[in-house]
């Protein structure tokens, strides 16, 4: 279960409703108690401002959680901070295939708005590129348009005997040609 020394990943731990703030609080508790800070870094509740019209039609911004049920925990994966997280009162394990944790990409990380990253796209209009995921699985093509804020490029694709096709696929759906 142990990841690659020191490297912090994202991973999201499913909880009881309305236990998330408690389930947070304890994992940061926990840490500090136990002075894990180099193993288990933040665990945060993603928020997004809601705008509320009342009957009166006043309208009133409110803070709502983006995920309800979930805490995202950005720790380096052992078994010492997986049975941490997992045994906190509130939660009822890790996301991922039979509750093993699977990181979040940093794609996914920026797009849920989790945290802010800094996203190095390695790829240029007109780079040739192979989607490696997907239903284009497979397929080999030229990068026509990169659309940074939604994460996406469009691929010029040759498929059924030459006809040419652009897609769009995610930008963690593509690697470079060498």
């Amino acid at each position: 279960m142990n990841e690659e020394a020191g490297e912090f990943k994202w991973y999201v731990a499913h909880t009881q409703t309305g236990y998330e703030n408690k389930v947070r609080d304890n994992i940061m508790k926990t840490v500090e108690n136990r002075n894990l800070q180099n193993l288990i870094a933040d665990a945060c509740i993603p928020m997004s401002d809601v705008v509320e019209v009342k009957e009166s039609g006043e309208k009133k911004v409110v803070s709502r959680k983006t995920f309800p049920g979930y805490v995202f925990v950005k720790m380096i994966m052992t078994n010492e901070t997986w049975y941490i997280v997992r045994n906190t009162r509130g939660c009822t394990g890790f996301v991922g295939p039979e509750s093993k944790p699977v990181p979040l990409t940093d794609t996914e990380v920026y797009s849920l708005g989790v945290e802010k990253v800094e996203l190095n796209i390695d790829f240029e209009v007109g780079d040739s590129v192979r989607i490696c995921e997907g239903s284009m699985e497979g397929f080999m093509g030229e990068i026509r348009a990169i659309d940074k804020d939604r994460l996406k490029i469009t691929v010029m694709v040759t498929m059924f005997g030459g006809r040419e096709m652009e897609v769009e696929v995610d930008l963690s759906q593509v690697e470079a040609l060498e």
